[in-house]
């Protein structure tokens, strides 16, 4: 097939609702990493809560996002994805301002009413409800909205754009942080997602369902809850694909800790924390290139690999260059494995279901967002605070990162579960 011809696949293989769901996207992954990549020493420096808290928290922050989203399906399957992303989008922008607003004059009564870890527990989960149903619509409109033959293009260019906002956001995150105060990236963060709940009444157009003329009732949003839930193999598989989410999340949660506690307190981490994304955006399409003809699976596993091994290279030098190549090595791992596994997972779900399914596929990001947070928090104390050989912390890192890699490389030879086949329509 000519370049052209491609290209005139691409034009006509998508629905507009796919550009508008993922361009918002975009924004609300800006407004995400943003309030993400000041968050821990966030916590830790402005509001005083000590590392295996800061740490703790953060996890928490980004855990119950991932993990409300396999509700977040379902209830996007019911509601319909532009009714969805709608209400998504202003619960966000209430959640991001009262986050940025902790610390402020007018919050002075309810500080001296609640303890204030509660306080911040119950700020930190606000997002969670927002974003839960932002990732199932996004992702499950790009499968409605995607042609057969483009839907691994479509998810290509759902994570160039989720990498693009992913790069923007700790960028502007340092900037305002530097100039302004670090309260106002998360206000930053909450103009951002209400200027997209706008976009969408005024743009988005729900997508066509394959199989299914009309929204789901309750009892078959139920039902699909069931069905996945009940299925052992898919399940054991999420469960095992966690080890994955708590190497990388430490990105976000021991190293602004890690940086400023041991290396450099004067270091600008949330532009370190750029790195990530912008080596995605720079890699993406070369990597998806090289690794095309890798099975669904065998990605996934290669990818978990590359990015355990990743974080070796600051335990063997810590340093903030060597914290930048650590983190272009994950980038790697992520880069092989993230639109592999979203393709994979899409073509697991019947007609109807894609919601509820792409709900499910932010179960392990949660599960790992949680441990990790925990675990990163009282590494960060252990081997810092107490054994005063922070380097160490990223061993352990690593070694879990091995472990996930033997346990898919285990279960794909004794279960086979094969590289899942495209929906039917009927």
């Amino acid at each position: 097939m000519s370049f052209a011809q491609r290209l005139q696949e691409i034009r006509e293989g998508f629905q507009p609702a796919f550009w508008v769901a993922n361009i918002t996207e975009l924004f609300e992954r800006l407004s995400y990493y943003a309030a993400f990549a000041s968050l821990a020493n966030y916590l830790h420096e402005k509001l005083n809560f000590p590392t295996s808290q800061a740490g703790t928290l953060t996890g928490l922050f980004g855990g119950l996002v991932w993990f409300l989203a396999i509700f977040g399906g379902a209830l996007a399957d019911r509601l319909g994805f532009r009714r969805a992303l709608s209400l998504a989008y202003a619960i966000l922008s209430c959640a991001y301002f009262l986050l940025g607003s902790i610390s402020a004059s007018w919050m002075g009564p309810v500080r001296e009413a609640v303890p204030l870890l509660w306080l911040v527990v119950f700020v930190l989960m606000l997002p969670a409800l927002g974003i839960a149903l932002v990732k199932p619509c996004v992702v499950g409109t790009t499968a409605r909205a995607s042609s057969e033959n483009v839907r691994s293009i479509g998810y290509s260019i759902y994570y160039t754009l989720v990498n693009i906002g992913g790069a923007a956001g700790p960028y502007l995150a340092s900037w305002v942080h530097r100039h302004l105060s670090v309260e106002n990236v998360f206000r930053l963060s909450a103009l951002s997602v209400f200027l997209m709940f706008f976009a969408v009444l005024l743009f988005f157009k729900e997508p066509g369902r394959s199989g299914a003329g009309q929204t789901a009732s309750l009892g078959q949003a139920v039902r699909n809850f069931w069905t996945v839930m009940t299925n052992p193999k898919f399940m054991l598989f999420l469960l095992i694909f966690s080890g994955y989410w708590i190497v990388f999340w430490q990105e976000f949660i021991a190293l602004p800790l890690y940086i400023h506690g041991y290396m450099d307190p004067k270091a600008d981490v949330e532009l370190i924390l750029v790195t990530d994304a912008a080596s995605v955006i720079a890699l993406q399409v070369l990597v998806s290139y090289l690794t095309r003809k890798i099975p669904s699976f065998r990605a996934i596993t290669l990818g978990t690999l590359i990015s355990a091994v990743s974080w070796v290279i600051l335990a063997s030098h810590p340093a903030v260059w060597t914290a930048v190549v650590s983190l272009i090595v994950l980038a790697l791992g992520e880069m092989t494995q993230s639109p592999r596994y979203y393709e994979y997972i899409s073509r697991l779900a019947p007609p109807g279901q894609q919601g509820t399914y792409m709900g499910f596929a932010f179960l392990p990001i949660g599960i790992g967002s949680l441990v990790g947070g925990w675990l990163g928090g009282h590494l960060t104390h252990y081997y810092g605070e107490v054994l005063r050989r922070p380097h160490q912390m990223w061993y352990v890192v690593t070694a879990i990162g091995i472990a996930t890699t033997l346990l898919m490389w285990t279960y794909n030879l004794i279960l086979k579960p094969g590289e899942g086949s495209p929906p039917t329509t009927s």
